[in-house]
């Protein structure tokens, strides 16, 4: 295949679907895991970095030029939007190009789109925090927001496992929130399903958290992003903890390739991840979990 020079190539001022793109140049690239990186980036035009806004739990549909678009959470905080974080797995074609990519060169940004986190909904309770693995990365901004606003809820808990050290995200970040945010009242509770000897906190899957934390499921609201079978078992011990349906959030991922309701790829029963979701309630999609490979 031949290569394509990324900065070369010029956006269109307007996708097909017409959501304006903007376009964002590649400031800081950070490699989280063997195959996870973060791109931190700004707006080349200062009316888009004066003007971009995004709420915790959206997306930004990424178009490579001449590659294709991908749909990525925005991992940042969202109180500074004019620098943004999208958090990138090598799965694909598209992902993998974003390997190819180096400080300097330039992005396609539409967005945002989506249903966020209601962290207004969860005012004045508690909020406790589940990720697991790459779920991590929806969930970051939500995590910024609710440290921010610490003094809106009674108890800030973020539970985050991994399948090993090596795949655990932001993890400077995470151990800085272990050591020292305990002290604004946030606790921090790690794992992953095999430790090594370095590892300094828990050994097991994330739900092994659950019995640490000691909520009560009716003050609390629970924002849930991981792999299909994480959730699957996070949820079950949030039912199993008695936790009402209808204050258990979920971030669903699809293949979405439009983000407007449009092409019908990233449908989930009767509902559309891009418009609908990313984020629902767990009671709106409870049966649709169910289905095996929906």
């Amino acid at each position: 295949m031949m290569a394509v020079d990324l900065r070369s190539l010029e956006v269109p001022p307007e996708s097909a679907e017409g959501t304006p793109t903007r376009v964002a140049t590649i400031r800081r690239i950070v490699q989280e895991t063997p195959d996870t990186f973060t791109y931190w980036m700004t707006f080349r035009d200062p009316v888009d970095r004066a003007t971009y806004r995004f709420a915790p739990g959206q997306l930004n549909m990424l178009y490579l030029f001449g590659v294709g678009e991908i749909p990525i959470s925005v991992a940042s905080d969202p109180e500074l939007p004019a620098r943004i974080a999208h958090t990138i797995r090598s799965t694909g074609r598209v992902t993998d190009a974003f390997r190819l990519l180096k400080p300097g060169d330039q992005v396609g940004v539409r967005g945002p789109f989506g249903r966020p986190w209601p962290l207004r909904e969860a005012r004045g309770g508690d909020l406790m925090i589940v990720a697991g693995g790459l779920g991590l990365a929806p969930l970051r901004s939500a995590i910024y927001q609710a440290i921010r606003h610490r003094g809106q809820f009674r108890r800030l808990m973020v539970l985050v496992g991994a399948r090993g050290p090596e795949h655990m995200l932001y993890r400077q970040e995470l151990d800085m929130w272990n050591q020292w945010m305990q002290f604004r009242g946030v606790e921090t509770y790690l794992t992953v399903d095999v430790a090594d000897d370095q590892w300094p906190y828990d050994e097991g899957v994330v739900t092994t958290l659950f019995p640490k934390v000691r909520v009560d499921p009716e003050w609390t609201t629970a924002f849930v992003c991981g792999p299909e079978i994480m959730m699957h078992f996070a949820l079950r011990g949030l039912r199993d903890m008695e936790f009402p349906m209808d204050q258990v959030w979920v971030s669903m991922e699809r293949n979405m390739q439009c983000a407007i309701r449009v092409c019908g790829h990233c449908q989930f029963g009767p509902k559309f991840v891009c418009a609908d979701g990313p984020v629902f309630r767990y009671d709106e999609v409870a049966d649709l979990m169910e289905v095996h490979e929906l």
